[in-house]
């Protein structure tokens, strides 16, 4: 399989036309190593989805009504680094050209201009949340000087833009600022990288969900990359067979064990998290690690563990695409009917949001 076919494998395809506080928002999702996993139920996979608008490679124009020809001049490349200048005071027609050309078709060039114009009124700046890199899809994300409006794009290697997303941001600062009155390590040892954490969706898609919100997804990568060789065998990901650990003291309340390991990209909604542990740590707060890999679950229900003790190995089970961790502490044992709290950890010198490298228990 190639990195395109694999890109592609990855990702649910969904689209849809919305209006949020006025806005106009095309939200079209597509296969750019965007969604890892869906840990929800079939509602929230859906919309936990990354928005994206695509369409295909045309030669810009400053003036749309004017032919152009083959011996035109082509527009400056469109960057990382100049998109969001690009995007307010450039050429949108230039942006719209390097789109990605899969689902030519989707959206029109007036139909992008007439999403992006009225959604940019009233912006005076951009601060940039998200700069990462992974599998050789480089991501760029950033919030309006208000919060309220994210803009996140994805390029490939050659400066395609793979994906791109308009969208309303809503904040929730009154659970933001509770955490959990335990204090949590993080449950695998090692060096190992963010996909989804960080609070609000443009940094970690759970967000938008209450049951979901301060959940992470973490990968291992090698030279920015989660896996090597064959994309399609689970033992070719860093992160699949890894140890998985109690983040801290406390009884196991429920285990599933028997869910098997996904094929990369071939995901399973019928069980959203697949194999996994949970831990009841006392003060109504319970961990929930999923995806684990099948038939390594090493403890039971009633085991009372430490901080650090075994529970299973990493694996590609549930509604995942590829091998990584999904964690989260909650008010209650069940995933989908419990609140998400946020986390305290032991360790608070580290950045747990996308696109950063974080280190887990000492080896």
């Amino acid at each position: 399989m190639n990195r395109e076919d694999h890109l592609k494998s990855e990702q649910h395809t969904h689209s849809k036309l919305q209006n949020k506080r006025g806005w106009k928002v095309l939200v079209i999702t597509l296969g750019a190593c965007v969604i890892l996993s869906a840990c929800g139920n079939s509602n929230s996979i859906t919309s936990d989805q990354q928005s994206a608008e695509q369409a295909s490679n045309n030669e810009a124009s400053e003036n749309s009504n004017q032919e152009q020809n083959s011996s035109s001049e082509v527009s400056a490349v469109v960057t990382p680094d100049n998109f969001i200048d690009t995007l307010m005071n450039g050429s949108k027609d230039a942006i719209y050209n390097q789109f990605s050309p899969e689902l030519k078709g989707t959206l029109t060039l007036e139909q992008f201009k007439t999403t992006a114009d009225p959604f940019l009124e009233g912006v005076e700046s951009w601060e940039q949340v998200v700069d990462a890199k992974m599998n050789q899809i480089s991501e760029v994300a950033w919030k309006d000087q208000t919060g309220t409006k994210g803009i996140r794009a994805y390029f490939s290697e050659e400066n395609q833009i793979e994906g791109l997303s308009i969208q309303p941001l809503q904040a929730h600062e009154d659970t933001d600022a509770k955490f959990t009155k335990t204090e949590f390590k993080l449950p695998m040892k090692g060096e190992w990288y963010v996909f989804w954490g960080g609070n609000d969706v443009l940094s970690n898609y759970h967000y938008e969900h209450e049951t979901q919100r301060y959940a992470l997804d973490i990968v291992r990568t090698k030279e920015q990359s989660s896996y090597q060789g064959d994309a399609t065998a689970n033992e070719n990901y860093y992160a699949f067979g890894e140890p998985l650990y109690a983040a801290a003291d406390g009884t196991v309340v429920e285990i599933k064990n028997d869910i098997p390991d996904n094929v990369p990209g071939v995901m399973n909604p019928e069980e959203p998290a697949g194999n996994y542990v949970v831990i009841d740590h006392g003060n109504s707060e319970y961990s929930i690690t999923g995806h684990i890999k099948e038939g390594s679950v090493s403890v039971k229900k009633g085991d009372k563990l430490k901080q650090g003790d075994l529970i299973g190995e990493l694996g590609n089970s549930g509604n995942s695409s590829e091998a990584h961790l999904h964690f989260q502490v909650s008010d209650g044992p069940d995933l989908f009917t419990s609140r998400s709290i946020n986390i305290r950890w032991a360790d608070q010198t580290q950045q747990l949001t996308r696109g950063n490298t974080i280190q887990g228990l000492a080896e």
